[in-house]
């Protein structure tokens, strides 16, 4: 175990004290990068930054938006201006009451360059959206207005990868411009990081919750009963589980594989939680071999999913053939339609295909929150058993995602990191090839219906394409989705309401349990 961890988790269990009973902590997996929403940011960082800052909206468990930071949210009839009317009352972290004023400061940060926001490029026009204008008629209203109508701007505004678009106060920065803290809207504020070992927040007296009787997303009831959260980085999963026993450790994601042995624990409750994070297989379509559909389809058919997926979720997982996660509103009787497992038809294929036995490589990581290199294996089995010479090539994450940047592979068993609103989630792998090699799903009707999906906002209509998109997907095989995201976390038994969403920690909903 490090030393600092091991310090770290000692201090936990000898402070417990009057003030400490009501403390509930939380490991992570690594450090934070920062704590700038959507600025040198990972999954971890987000975690923590969104329990202290808020935007204009936010997403429902659905995937869908809803207000948050705002009361309401207007569209005009020609589908460009949107007009935000603010909560009254909320304030942030300083005492100061939240205005469009500050709603200004904060897009005109994100919008500088020096800012180094991640998502400046979907509003600025270098990928197509751009908002012209940004107003404040009144202290409570913010009007934004767009060069073109699209369905994805509010889902794009909530991204948790952007910082949930956070409205901050001007103390955040200090007098140079340069970041300081959060100085947000949220139910907790900034206490202390210490480096490589811990970060802990502190409750906002005056937070102003959202309307909703329960936590829902990252919207509805966020009122907090806790005075402090400990964020604690403990990167070991084997010291995970043994905080969770010990108690040093309130709340954790643990291995699937750990999941029977924690149940057994008097003062442990475990459980699963869907995301919409998608496990794949991808196929460079340009390879000589991959570039034919039917050697694609012939490898669709040589992988039972249902087995692959019981087999790497230790017999937790659903499949899920589509790019529609199972959690949103979206997914319906088409999406339920998947590929068949089928050894004859696979072989049937191959011979179309003019196989001939060259081998195929599967490119993988060993990442222990991933199914990435236990798919592989499998796969690699069920291909060989129809004929096809599969090997497999382990990577480490940052040279395989070097690999997948560039397009440098022939099958790549890979997962993408969740979008909620289903155009986003085509987006992630549908594109033209030449301008973006990552993409594996190069073709001109596919990218036509996703940007009419981007476009439109009737719920129907964009059923009905995103129901088409998963018809051509099927045919095409550009790549294999097999399964979203089903995680495993686990909580003490002194804490309850602490439920993750989207494979992050959400513990505004928690309470200590009393004797």
């Amino acid at each position: 175990m490090n030393k600092s961890i091991a310090v770290a988790l000692g201090a936990a269990l000898l402070t417990a004290g009057p003030a400490f009973a009501q403390t509930v902590t939380v490991a992570l997996n690594a450090d934070i990068r920062s704590t700038n929403p959507g600025v040198n940011r990972d999954d971890n960082t987000d975690a923590v930054v969104l329990h202290m800052v808020e935007g204009l909206v936010g997403y429902r468990e659905n995937g869908t938006v809803a207000p948050l930071l705002a009361e309401s949210v207007q569209l005009s009839a020609d589908g460009k201006t949107y007009t935000f009317r603010l909560r009254k009352g909320v304030k942030f972290h300083n005492g100061a009451e939240l205005t469009a004023e500050d709603v200004l400061w904060s897009w005109n940060r994100y919008m500088e360059p020096k800012t180094d926001w991640r998502c400046r490029t979907d509003f600025d026009g270098r990928s197509g959206l751009k908002v012209e204008k940004i107003e404040a008629p009144d202290s409570q209203t913010v009007v934004m207005t767009l060069d073109r109508p699209t369905a994805l701007f509010l889902d794009s505004m909530a991204r948790t990868d952007c910082g949930m678009t956070a409205i901050l106060h001007k103390s955040s920065v200090k007098e140079e411009g340069s970041w300081d803290k959060p100085v947000g809207t949220g139910p907790f504020k900034f206490g202390e990081w210490r480096r490589g070992e811990y970060v802990t927040l502190t409750r906002f007296d005056e937070y102003r919750s959202p309307p909703g009787d329960k936590p829902d997303g990252l919207v509805g009831a966020k009122r907090t009963a806790l005075p402090e959260v400990k964020f604690l980085v403990v990167p070991d999963a084997s010291t995970v589980k043994a905080a969770l026993v010990s108690g040093a450790v309130d709340v954790a994601q643990v291995l699937d594989s750990d999941l029977a042995e924690l149940a057994k624990a008097k003062n442990v409750e475990v459980g699963l939680f869907p995301s919409a994070t998608k496990h794949t297989f991808l196929f460079q379509t340009r390879d000589p071999l991959l570039g034919n559909v039917k050697l694609r389809q012939a490898i669709a058919a040589a992988i039972d999913v249902p087995q692959l997926v019981a087999a790497v979720s230790n017999g937790n997982g659903k499949p899920n053939n589509s790019a529609v996660a199972l959690t949103s509103a979206y997914y319906g009787d088409a999406q339920r339609k998947g590929y068949s497992y089928d050894p004859a038809k696979a072989q049937q294929l191959l011979k179309e295909a003019g196989y001939k036995g060259e081998p195929i490589k599967i490119i993988a990581n060993k990442r222990v929150h991933v199914p990435s290199f236990n798919a592989a294996v499998i796969a690699q089995a069920m291909m060989q058993a129809v004929g096809i010479n599969a090997e497999i090539e382990v990577l480490e994450w940052a040279t395989q995602l070097d690999r997948y940047n560039k397009g440098n592979y022939q099958m790549m068993s890979f997962s993408y990191s969740a979008r909620l609103d289903p155009a986003l989630s085509y987006e992630q792998f549908a594109g033209p090839k030449d301008k973006q090699p990552r993409k594996v799903w190069d073709e001109a009707e596919a990218e036509a219906l996703i940007d009419k999906a981007s476009t439109i906002s009737d719920q129907t209509e964009r059923q009905k394409i995103f129901d088409e998109l998963h018809k051509r997907q099927m045919e095409m095989t550009p790549l294999v989705i097999f399964a979203n995201g089903q995680e495993a976390w686990g909580h003490t038994k002194r804490v309850q309401g602490a439920e993750p969403w989207e494979g992050k920690p959400r513990v505004w909903g928690a309470r200590v349990a009393t004797n």
